[in-house]
C-alpha cells in the first residue's frame, strides 16, 4: 500500500535486506481520498511469497521493506464516494493488489489482476496520478503493518461469521484455488479434480472443490497423508507410483498443481480429459517446466497458468467460504515470531497452517536504528 518515507503515525515490520531480520520502522500512510478506505489492521497471514520477496529469489531486492498481502482489520475512516460501500468499524480484508488502472480491457472484465498497471500490496512502485502524489515512486509497503490506506476496489467485505484472522489467508490462499475452480468446475455436475501437493495451497484447494460437488483426488508422493486427505472427502494417489496414475487415465476435468518447487508434470497429462480437461498451475514454480510435445498432441491437452482472482471474484470467494463453513487452518503468532516462520519456510518446512501474526504485538518489535534507509 502507499507508503510515505519518513511520514509518522504507522509502524511496519520491516526486512532490511535478505537475511529477513526484522525491526520496527514508523511509516506514514496517506490520508483516505474520496474513493478509499483507512483500516486498522488486526491480523496479517505470512504467505511464501512473502519470504522469496525479502530473500532475494524473486530479485526483488527491495529495502527496508513490509511484506504481507492477507490482511484483515477494521475501518478507521472513509472516503465520501467509498461511504456507500463502507463505513466505520466494518470487518474487511485486503489480498495481494491495491491499484489498477481500472478502465483496461482487463479491468473491466473484472481480471483487474493481470491489468499492466496492477500495483501489488507490497513490492510495487506505487503510481502517480491516483490522489497520493506524495507516495508516487516509493514502493509500496503491506500488511506487516499497523494500518493501511487502500482504495475501496480493493477492499472486501468480511462476512460477519467469519473470523478475522481466517479473511486475509483466504484473500491469497483462498481466492488462487477458487478462481480456476469457479471458472472451470463450479456449477456443473460430476466434475473431477485433481489436486497436486497437499501444503496450505492444496487443501484449500481440496475444501473448495468439495464444497463446489466435486469428486476429489490429491497427488502426493506418497501415502503419509492418506487419512488427512480423506478427511477433507478427497482420495489420495501416490504421484511416483505410475501403476497408480496409469489406473487414472482421462478422468480429470481439472487438475490444480500447487506445488512450488520443481517437479515432474507430463505424467499428469494422460489423466486429463482430452480438450476438455485443464492442468492450472498455481504454484509459482520459478523454473521452466519440461513438458513432453507427443502426450500433449495425443490427450489434446490443455495447460494454464492462474493468478490470485479479481476483485469482485475475491469478494465472491469470501461469501463462498463463509457459506461453506470453509476456513483455512491458522495460527496466530506474535510478530516477534515471523523470523523464525520465514526460517522455517527457508528449511522447507511447511504444512497446511497458515501463520498470522497478531499485528498489535508489531510494537513489542525493536524499533530499527535511525539509518535503516528508505523506501526509495
Amino acid at each position: 500500500m502507499a507508503t510515505i518515507v519518513g511520514g509518522k503515525g504507522e509502524w511496519m515490520l520491516a526486512c532490511h535486506d535478505s537475511s529477513y531480520k526484522m525491526s520496527r520502522v514508523e511509516i506514514g500512510r496517506p490520508a483516505p481520498g474520496p474513493d478509499d478506505v483507512r483500516i486498522t489492521l488486526k491480523y496479517c497471514g505470512m504467505c511464501h511469497s512473502d519470504l522469496h520477496t525479502v530473500d532475494g529469489s524473486w530479485g526483488v531486492n527491495k529495502y527496508p521493506i513490509a511484506v504481507g498481502h492477507e490482511l484483515g482489520g477494521v475501518v478507521a475512516e472513509v472516503g465520501a464516494a467509498a461511504a456507500g460501500k463502507f463505513k466505520v468499524g466494518d470487518k474487511v480484508a485486503v489480498g495481494c493488489m491495491v491499484h489498477s488502472c481500472m478502465t483496461c480491457g482487463m479491468c473491466d472484465s473484472g481480471l483487474e489482476q493481470h491489468c499492466p498497471q496492477m500495483t501489488q500490496t507490497y513490492s510495487s512502485p506505487f503510481p502517480s496520478g491516483c490522489g497520493h502524489d506524495d507516495c508516487a515512486g516509493t514502493w509500496t509497503n503491506g500488511g506487516y503493518s499497523t494500518g493501511i490506506t487502500v482504495h475501496s476496489r480493493f477492499c472486501y467485505t468480511v462476512p460477519a461469521e467469519m473470523p478475522l484472522e481466517h479473511a486475509g489467508p483466504l484473500c491469497c490462499a483462498g481466492v488462487t484455488t477458487y478462481s480456476p475452480l469457479a471458472r472451470h468446475v463450479k456449477g456443473k455436475a460430476g466434475q473431477s479434480v485433481g489436486v497436486v501437493g497437499f501444503g496450505g495451497l492444496g487443501h484449500m484447494a481440496v475444501k473448495i472443490a468439495v464444497a463446489m460437488g466435486a469428486k476429489v483426488t490429491v497427488f502426493s508422493r506418497s501415502e503419509a497423508k492418506k487419512a488427512e486427505a480423506e478427511a477433507l472427502g478427497a482420495t489420495l494417489a501416490v504421484y511416483t507410483d505410475k501403476a497408480v496414475v496409469g489406473g487414472l487415465f482421462r478422468q480429470f476435468d481439472l487438475i490444480l498443481d500447487t506445488v512450488s518447487a520443481p517437479h515432474e508434470i507430463n505424467d499428469l497429462i494422460s489423466t486429463l480429459k482430452p480438450y476438455t480437461g485443464v492442468l492450472t498451475l498455481i504454484g509459482g514454480v520459478p523454473q521452466p517446466y519440461q513438458v513432453a510435445g507427443f502426450p500433449m498432441i495425443f490427450n489434446g491437452t490443455r495447460v494454464e497458468g492462474s493468478l490470485i482472482g479479481g476483485a469482485a471474484c475475491t469478494q465472491e470467494m469470501l461469501n463462498f467460504c463463509a457459506e461453506h463453513k470453509i476456513a483455512p487452518d491458522v495460527k496466530i503468532i506474535p510478530a516477534s515470531d515471523a523470523e523464525k516462520v520465514f526460517a522455517g519456510f527457508q528449511a522447507g518446512e511447511g504444512g497446511p497452517v497458515r501463520n498470522v501474526i497478531d499485528i498489535a504485538t508489531i510494537m513489542d518489535v525493536p524499533e530499527a536504528q535511525a539509518d535503516a534507509g528508505s523506501s526509495k
